[in-house]
């Protein structure tokens, strides 16, 4: 990664936006304060609350961090599948004593105000997710001295966010929680993500700027392996749901390592776009029938998930997670950084030496 970037952070650990209220102000201040990347998420909320989110992190740290954008959403849904997966829904809105959200809530993610919060209140780092933005885009916040990341869930994304001019690639493996950052939402690729390793390999092969790795990283020894593939820093979302200044729901953070929740799993149910959650009543029961219709299907069920999480019940929340949450630590996020800087160092010092001890047996 370029020199001008790396010097933002001193460890190569980035804090994944998470949308939804889990990435607040006091997390990203604790992970910066650490020696990392913190990140805001700015996916839905409105305009005025990024502006306040920002102000509410600055005072909290005069560190580098970053925001995360949702670009907007091509209209590509079938209205009549929508319909037919409210009326599936119907009995989930009885039993949470909830309405169904509107579909139609909108589609762009207040993508043009946002920015502009963006370019009137410049932040050292701007992600986006869902596709990559135009040229002129990437470069008016070049122009007000923020670095511009894009994520991609292949290496063609990979080339289109290098030819779109952003400073790095994030490389988003399968293997990650929450919502997989591709470009085109094409249901017929459903289940063929591929695998963080292969995936920095691949995108190292084909693009000239820097990596972040992104999926199911829990550990130093993770960091130190996708560094060594080929990436310049590591992006972890999971390990940091658990932490204490997280703004995920307390019922959320116990799921990660509860034993009721054994695997995870891509789906549309939540929001008609797929996404790795725990697996739970909802998704199992409404997951094989979700429509690809995103933003819709997110505005239809928030209600029920709001209501789910009011009344305790994690079997109808959108309980987001990528495939090592049982590794998950309930730490300080600062502490977790520093946890993580020192396995990543002591991995490094192992691969520097050989990996082998005594005699060249493996142990």
């Amino acid at each position: 990664m370029s020199s001008a970037l790396t010097d933002l952070f001193p460890h190569p650990i980035v804090q994944a936006p998470m949308a939804g209220g889990v990435s607040v102000p006091q997390l990203a201040a604790a992970v910066c304060e650490a020696g990392g990347l913190g990140f805001l998420a700015a996916g839905y909320k409105t305009a005025d609350g990024v502006y306040q989110e920002i102000k509410q992190l600055r005072s909290l740290t005069s560190r580098p961090f970053g925001v995360n954008v949702f670009m907007p959403q091509p209209e590509y849904a079938d209205p009549a599948a929508v319909d037919v997966y409210a009326h599936q829904l119907a009995g989930e809105a009885t039993w949470y004593e909830a309405e169904l959200g509107d579909p139609d809530s909108g589609r762009d993610d207040g993508y043009e105000t946002k920015l502009a919060v963006l370019r009137d209140n410049p932040v050292p780092v701007v992600s986006f997710h869902f596709g990559v933005p135009s040229r002129e885009v990437i470069d008016s916040l070049h122009r007000v001295g923020t670095f511009v990341l894009a994520a991609a869930t292949t290496p063609d994304e990979a080339r289109a966010v290098e030819r779109a001019g952003a400073d790095a690639v994030i490389a988003q493996g399968v293997e990650a929680g929450g919502h997989q950052g591709t470009h085109r939402d094409i249901p017929e690729t459903d289940g063929s993500g591929i695998g963080l390793l292969s995936l920095v390999a691949q995108i190292r092969e084909s693009v000239n700027i820097p990596i972040v790795a992104a999926g199911g990283i829990m550990r130093g020894g993770q960091i130190a392996g996708v560094l060594a593939a080929g990436a310049s820093a590591a992006q972890l979302g999971t390990a940091f749901l658990a932490t204490h200044e997280s703004g995920a729901n307390a019922l959320h953070k116990q799921a990660l390592t509860n034993p009721l929740f054994v695997r995870t799993e891509l789906t549309r149910a939540f929001s008609g776009r797929p996404a790795r959650g725990l697996v739970n009543r909802f998704l199992r029961e409404h997951g094989p029938y979700a429509p690809p219709a995103y933003p819709e299907i997110h505005h239809l069920t928030s209600p029920l998930r709001k209501a789910a999480a009011k009344a305790g019940d994690a079997q109808g929340m959108a309980l987001w997670a990528g495939q090592g949450h049982r590794m998950a630590r309930e730490l300080p996020a600062g502490q977790l950084v520093e946890v993580l800087a020192g396995e990543l160092a002591t991995a490094r010092a192992v691969l520097s030496g050989g990996g082998m001890q005594g005699g060249g047996g493996v142990r």
